[in-house]
C-alpha cells in the first residue's frame, strides 16, 4: 500500500506536455477567472499595475514574493496564460488537495532538492501555452521582508532558457471576509532577461521585488537572530 502511494506521489512530480490540455485549461479558467476574481475584486479590492510588462510569448517563468496561500490563484486571475505552480510534495498526500492541484496544473516538488523531474516538467510546460509559476522564497514570509530565497527558480530559468517575470505582491497576508475591506496590490515588473549566470538573475529578481513591493531584502540569519 505504501509503495503504491509513493508511486502515485512521484507521478505528480513529473508532468507531460499532453497533460496541459483543453479541459484542464477550462477548469483552471473557471476557478481563477471566475471564482477567485470575484472574491479578489469584491473582498480584497485587488489592484494590478504593469500588465503591459507581461510578454506576448511564453518564454518566461513567473516569480513572485510569497505572503499567503491566496497568492497562487491570485496570480492565475491576472495572467493571460494559465500558470502551472510548484507545490510542496506533502500536499499531494491529501486526496482532495491532490485532485484540486492536479486539475489546476500544479506539480509536486521537494523544496529541499531540485530533482531532475522538476526540470523535465518545466521544459514540458515551456512546450505548451502555459507558463511556469514559482515562489523563490519557498514558503510564506514576514510582510515587509524578502528572505529565505532558494536559487532553484533561477536554475530552472537557465535550464529552460527563459526570462523571469518579477511580480510584487502586498496585502494578501491580511485575511478578511468583509466586502471591500482588503487592500491587495500586485505590481508586475519588467522581464529579467535569460542569463547563463544564475546569481545575476537572483540578484536582479531581489532588486525588482524590493522596488515593486517596498520590502527589504533580509538575510535568513538576520531574521533568526531577531527572533
Amino acid at each position: 500500500m505504501k509503495e503504491n502511494e509513493k508511486k502515485e506521489k512521484r507521478s505528480y512530480a513529473k508532468r507531460d506536455a499532453s497533460e496541459f490540455n483543453f479541459w484542464r485549461a477550462v477548469f483552471y479558467a473557471l476557478v481563477t477567472k471566475v471564482f477567485y476574481m470575484i472574491r479578489l475584486k469584491v473582498i480584497y479590492r485587488m489592484k494590478v499595475f504593469g500588465k503591459e510588462n507581461i510578454p506576448k510569448h511564453n518564454k518566461y517563468v513567473v516569480a513572485a514574493n510569497h505572503l499567503s496561500t491566496l497568492d497562487p490563484p491570485m496570480l492565475g486571475t491576472i495572467m493571460p496564460r494559465p500558470v502551472s505552480f510548484m507545490a510542496k510534495q506533502e500536499l499531494f498526500d491529501i486526496k482532495f488537495i491532490r485532485w484540486w492541484l492536479d486539475w489546476l496544473g500544479a506539480f509536486a516538488v521537494n523544496r529541499d532538492h531540485l530533482g531532475a523531474s522538476t526540470i523535465k516538467t518545466a521544459k514540458s510546460i515551456s512546450q505548451t501555452e502555459w507558463v511556469l509559476g514559482l515562489f523563490p522564497q519557498g514558503t510564506r514570509c514576514v510582510p515587509g521582508t524578502i528572505s529565505n530565497i532558494n536559487k532553484g527558480f533561477a536554475s530552472i530559468a537557465k535550464s529552460t532558457k527563459c526570462g523571469i517575470l518579477p511580480i510584487g505582491i502586498t496585502g494578501t497576508e491580511k485575511a478578511t471576509h468583509i466586502p471591500f475591506s482588503g487592500n491587495v496590490v500586485v505590481r508586475i515588473g519588467e522581464l529579467i532577461p535569460y542569463n547563463e549566470d544564475v546569481d545575476v538573475m537572483v540578484t536582479q529578481w531581489i532588486k525588482a521585488i524590493e522596488e515593486l513591493t517596498g520590502f527589504k531584502y533580509v538575510e535568513s540569519e538576520e531574521i533568526q537572530n531577531a527572533e
